[in-house]
C-alpha cells in the first residue's frame, strides 16, 4: 500500500534539494574543500528553509555497522546537527554509493531516510522526489548488482568483514564504478534516451505529478514532460554545485558559488 504524501507547508520560505554530494572522492584533500563548500551552501540557505532534501549519493560510501559508522565528515555530520538542533526538517535519501545508509541519521538526529522516491504535497503542488537509481529503462547490470547489495544476506556477510577491510574494498568499487561510467561517456545528455525523463513520461500517464525532482545522473536538467509537468536532475558537487529551490511562485535550479 502507497504511503500518503507528506505535507510541506512553506509559510514563505523554500524547500532546497540537492544530491551527489559524493563526500570522500576521489580522495581526501578533495573531498574536505567540497565539504567546506557543501557547509557554507548550507548556512545560506538555513535562515529560509522550511526543509533540506539530501537525495542520495551524499556518501561515496556508507555502509553502517552494529556499532561503527565510517571515519571522516565530521564537520558535515556537525552542521546538519546544528540545523536539525534549529528544528529545520531534513530528509535524507539513499543512492547507489550509499544505499547501505540505515538509522544512524534517524537515531541520533530524527533524520528520516528514503530508499525509493517518495511523493510531496507543497502550495497544492505534488512533488515526486527521489535519487533515481535504477530507475527507468536500460542499465540492466546495475538493477541486477543492486538486486545483491540490498539483499539482507548479502549485508550480513559483508558486515562480518572487519571495518577497515570491508571499508576498503567498498571505496575501490565505488572508484571503480565512477571511473567506468566516465569511460562510457555516459555523462552528457541523451536526449530522449534520457532513462529517467522516460520514467517520468511513464508515470505521468498514470499518474499526474506537477514536479519529478531526481539527481543520480550528474546532469542538471529542465525538462518537460507532457504539458502540465516538469523534470529537474539536481546535478552534482563536485565540478557543478546545484541544487533546486522550491518556493511558492518560484521553482529554480541554480549554482552555488558560480
Amino acid at each position: 500500500m502507497q504511503s500518503p504524501p507528506l505535507d510541506f507547508p512553506l509559510n514563505g520560505k523554500k524547500l532546497y534539494f540537492a544530491s551527489d554530494f559524493h563526500l570522500g572522492a576521489p580522495n581526501d584533500a578533495e573531498s574536505k574543500v567540497r565539504e567546506k563548500r557543501i557547509i557554507r551552501w548550507l548556512d545560506t540557505i538555513s535562515d529560509d528553509a522550511a526543509a533540506i532534501f539530501l537525495v542520495g549519493d551524499i556518501f561515496d560510501f556508507w555502509f553502517e555497522y552494529g556499532q561503527v559508522i565510517p571515519k571522516g565528515f565530521i564537520p558535515f555530520i556537525s552542521k546538519i546537527h546544528q540545523l536539525r538542533e534549529r528544528r529545520i526538517p531534513i530528509i535524507f535519501f539513499t543512492g547507489n554509493h550509499d544505499l547501505w545508509m540505515k538509522d544512524y541519521f534517524t537515531q541520533e538526529m530524527g533524520i528520516p531516510v528514503y530508499t525509493h522516491p517518495i511523493e510531496l504535497k507543497v502550495e497544492g503542488k505534488s512533488i515526486l522526489v527521489g535519487h533515481g537509481d535504477g530507475l527507468g529503462p536500460g542499465d540492466k547490470a546495475y538493477k541486477v548488482i543492486k538486486k545483491v547489495f540490498t539483499n539482507p544476506v548479502a549485508q550480513w556477510l559483508f558486515r562480518w568483514l572487519h571495518p577497515d577491510l570491508g571499508v576498503k574494498l567498498a571505496k575501490g568499487w565505488s572508484g571503480h564504478s565512477r571511473i567506468s561510467n566516465t569511460e562510457k561517456d555516459e555523462n552528457h545528455f541523451l536526449g530522449e534516451d534520457e532513462w529517467l525523463w522516460t520514467y517520468c513520461k511513464e508515470l505521468e500517464a498514470k499518474k499526474h505529478h506537477d514536479f519529478y525532482i531526481f539527481g543520480h545522473r550528474h546532469l542538471p536538467l529542465e525538462l518537460e514532460v507532457g504539458t502540465k509537468s516538469t523534470y529537474f536532475n539536481l546535478g552534482e558537487w563536485v565540478t557543478q554545485n546545484t541544487y533546486l529551490s522550491f518556493a511558492a511562485k518560484e521553482v529554480k535550479l541554480s549554482s552555488f558559488e558560480g
